[in-house]
């Protein structure tokens, strides 16, 4: 009998299983390599991006992570200083300590208002007499109680408007009584009022004059319950002296509460500037704001996820603005002022000077148009009072007689009317339909005399100036009765001797460095007729009687005959200067140099006429002569002297006045010094005497006096 087999066959069930955990075995550790690979690859980008962002791109995404969370904050620095020639300060930059207020982003009137009752309690605050009804107003809406008191008075209507429309009509909504504050409430809204006003991510002062140590002491000590309110340094802007002749000139500069100028916001905006930044507003403050500005400290504040400024940190400390040196020394200027102020208050207190509008006078270098001087006083009609008014010796403008007698003469030898130092017979101008015109020796027709260019200038000849004009309109005149032509035929001749003036610097800008100059009245000519009877106005130019010039261009005018025909620009400023480490006066870093405007189109010897003849006026003693008064004055001067006739009316009455001015230089040989004075609209007196070559000489003097002796 066959052996029995022990091993059985495999059945085909069991074949499966086997089969199928064959396939499990091989298929499943392969998906989890494929699943381990794809993590490895996904780890490894990640490590890549990390290093990226950690490596290549730190930089920059530490920049957009900061910006997120950290802003930069800019603050004035106080202005640079002005001095005079002697180095010794005009203006000054008082330091005091100030409790500050930097607005996080979102801040609600709710926590400006748990601020404001918190710094009450640590800062004394004098109530703002300003606060306006619309202040309160905001300062009673800031409490959210009386917020939804408020909303709850709203129509349906108002509750649907937008949002800055709705809280125009909850303002409206607050009642008379319920901003009826007791000072307290009223000490609060003070404070609530200068926070309000603080834009977001901006730094204002909060109380910045009499601050006391204690006060610092207890904001800092509780600075983390106080957010965005610091403590530091302000600055307020003054004279250094309380009555400075010069303040008018050196002008003023905008509070932090006022600002921008409003005209001017948006180009300041552009520039850089912040609209609660202070700025120059008036002359030299404004001219020179470029330079004046310091450049501003920098602070970088950390702003949490709710807007609000958790840490500040000095990143720059910012740079105090570079300083002026002016041209003029306050002792001259002090010499000066007193000259033109006493003369001046005597003619008011004789009753000269009734009707006179003030008093107005320039001294300056003729070579290099450095200013020397700036003195101007106003007065009201029918006051004994005045005050300062430097700036009008380039803001305002008389008619000025027969200072401007060299530009006629010029106008005459540029036409071709006269030549070199001709002689005319100088004698009454009989015009027809007008009064006669003449020389004030020969007015009744005596004392008529042939008289030179230069003459002409030394006696102050009205006769010999109407001649040189009716020679350029192509008429000699022999005595009778002449007519002038139409005005067309006049034009060619109003420029001329126009043209003549301004080559002086009379009736156009003199290019002062101080802004608004304003260059006189010149009527335009298709505004006269014969018809009207202004023909004769011509004349009157010829001798200063018609166009109006400031003092400021007769002393351009006066410095350019002293120069050798020379037109060169005034300034006060000679140099910007940087700071040194105290803050005051560093080293130069700008010289103002001389600037030469034009050159009179004048022959050597025409020129030369003119300059002895101002010598002539000052130094020759003939009946004749116009201002014997200078010869013995300390130093050689040249001058000329003029009067411009007017009138005024009071009650109906007519009462004649004058004009009276002067213009002169010295020394003649060597010129230093040259000036100016208008005193407009004296009373016509036979005792008010010469006040015009009184305070000439006086200032002449005085400058020999103060830089030449010695």
């Amino acid at each position: 009998m066959p052996k029995k087999n022990n091993h059985l066959k495999n059945s085909p069930k069991k074949e499966s299983e086997e089969k199928n955990h064959t396939y499990k075995r091989s298929h499943v550790p392969f998906r989890l390599n494929v699943l381990f690979v794809v993590i490895f690859i996904l780890f490894v980008a990640l490590v890549v991006q990390l290093g990226n962002l950690q490596i290549v791109n730190s930089e920059n995404m530490e920049t957009r992570i900061k910006a997120s969370s950290v802003r930069t904050i800019e603050q004035s620095t106080p202005r640079g200083m002005i001095y005079d020639s002697q180095g010794e300060p005009l203006v000054q930059n008082n330091s005091e300590a100030a409790i500050t207020f930097t607005r996080g982003l979102d801040m609600e009137a709710q926590d400006l208002l748990d601020i404001a009752e918190k710094l009450d309690e640590l800062v004394d605050f004098d109530v703002d007499d300003s606060l306006t009804e619309r202040d309160l107003k905001d300062f009673w809406l800031a409490d959210e109680d009386h917020l939804e008191a408020a909303r709850d008075r709203l129509s349906e209507k108002e509750s649907n408007l937008p949002e800055s429309e709705e809280y125009s009509a909850l303002v409206d909504k607050v009642q008379d009584d319920e901003i009826d504050f007791n000072n307290d409430q009223m000490r609060l809204a003070t404070i609530f009022q200068r926070l309000n006003g603080t834009q977001e991510l901006t730094t204002d002062y909060i109380k910045n004059s009499d601050v006391s140590n204690e006060e610092i002491a207890r904001v800092s000590e509780r600075a983390t319950e106080l957010p965005g309110v610091s403590t530091g340094m302000d600055w307020t802007r003054k004279m250094v002296t309380d009555e400075n002749p010069l303040q008018s000139v050196i002008g003023q500069v905008s509070t932090q509460e006022q600002g921008l100028p409003a005209e001017e916001e948006e180009e300041y905006v552009d520039k850089g500037y912040s609209r609660n930044d202070r700025v120059g507003t008036s002359y030299l403050e404004k001219q020179y704001e470029s330079v004046l500005q310091g450049t501003k400290s920098e602070s970088e504040v950390s702003i949490d996820r709710n807007g609000q400024i958790v840490n500040q940190n000095t990143v720059s400390e910012g740079k105090k603005g570079d300083n002026l040196k002016l041209s003029i020394d306050s002792e001259f200027q002090q010499e000066v002022d007193t000259i033109v102020r006493d003369n001046y208050q005597d003619l008011i207190d004789d009753g000269m000077a009734n009707y006179s509008p003030g008093i107005y006078a320039v001294a300056m270098n003729p070579k290099t148009g450095e200013i020397l001087s700036l003195s101007g006083y106003y007065h009201e009609t029918g006051s004994s009072d005045i005050d300062e008014d430097a700036i009008g010796t380039y803001t305002k403008s008389f008619t000025p007689g027969s200072v401007v007698k060299a530009g006629t003469l010029t106008a005459g030898w540029k036409s071709g009317a006269i030549q070199g130092n001709e002689v005319l017979y100088d004698q009454p101008i009989r015009l027809a339909g007008s009064n006669n015109k003449a020389s004030i020796f020969n007015r009744n027709g005596n004392n008529n005399q042939n008289v030179s260019a230069q003459k002409a200038l030394e006696y102050s000849s009205n006769s010999y100036m109407i001649q040189v004009a009716l020679k350029m309109l192509g008429i000699n005149y022999n005595g009778g009765t002449v007519s002038i032509p139409g005005v067309q035929s006049q034009g060619g001749v109003y420029k001329q001797l126009r043209d003549a003036m301004a080559q002086y610097g009379m009736g156009v800008k003199t290019g002062i460095d101080l802004p608004d100059e304003v260059t006189g009245i010149r009527t335009p000519v298709d505004e006269l007729s014969d018809a009207d009877g202004q023909a004769g106005n011509l004349l009157d130019l010829s001798f200063g009687q018609f166009d109006t010039y400031t003092p400021m261009q007769l002393a351009q005018y006066v410095s350019t005959v002293a120069n050798d025909g020379k037109r060169v620009r005034p300034h006060l400023v000679t140099g910007i200067y940087d700071n040194d480490e105290g803050g005051g006066l560093g080293e130069e870093k700008d010289k103002i140099d001389t600037e030469v405007l034009n050159e009179v189109d004048i022959s050597d010897e025409n020129l030369n006429t003119i300059q002895k003849g101002f010598h002539d006026v000052a130094n020759e003693n003939n009946a004749w002569t116009t201002a014997k008064g200078l010869a013995d004055a300390k130093m050689d001067l040249a001058a000329k002297t003029g009067t411009a006739e007017m009138s005024v009316f009071e009650d109906g009455d007519e009462i004649s006045v004058d004009n009276l001015n002067m213009v002169s230089y010295g020394p003649y040989d060597d010129p230093e010094i040259a000036f100016a004075v208008v005193i407009p609209q004296i009373r016509r007196s036979d005792d008010r005497g010469t006040p015009n070559q009184k305070i000439t000489k006086e200032v002449m003097d005085a400058y020999y006096d103060l830089y030449k002796d010695n």
